[in-house]
């Protein structure tokens, strides 16, 4: 593939991981994506934990795939988390990994916990 569309690819995957980490986070408060934020989120804890078993634990293939098309168009040093990654591209600074893990984590299960109420709850009609 050439330059040009390796910076696509790249481009592609700032704009599109970076919506879904927001849509996991958030999705579940839209009651007609409240369903496919849930299986989003029951894919990127499967990425993060079945895929792990192989790969390390927290293992993403979005950010595999992303940091391929980054070692081609050159770029080195990339952290292992994505959030971190992107933090310190907006920013300059890269946090330390172990805060950037646990707060990753823990809002992905805060996420996923809201998500599993609002669509596991029953329903205000129905009976029992």
């Amino acid at each position: 593939m050439g330059e040009f569309g390796l910076h696509l690819l790249n481009y592609f995957f700032y704009a599109f991981h970076t919506v879904l980490i927001l849509f996991n986070l958030l999705g579940w408060l839209h009651p007609r994506l409240k369903r496919l934020n849930l299986i989003t989120l029951l894919l990127t804890f499967a990425s993060w934990v079945v895929l792990g078993l192989w790969k390390g634990w927290g293992y993403c293939f979005l950010t595999d795939w992303h940091y391929g098309i980054l070692r081609a168009l050159g770029e080195r040093g990339m952290p292992s988390s994505y959030i971190a990654f992107l933090t310190e591209k907006l920013t300059g600074r890269l946090p330390d990994a172990n805060l950037i893990d646990d707060v990753t984590v823990g809002l992905a299960v805060l996420a996923l916990g809201c998500s599993l109420y609002v669509n596991l709850r029953p329903k205000a009609n129905d009976k029992g």
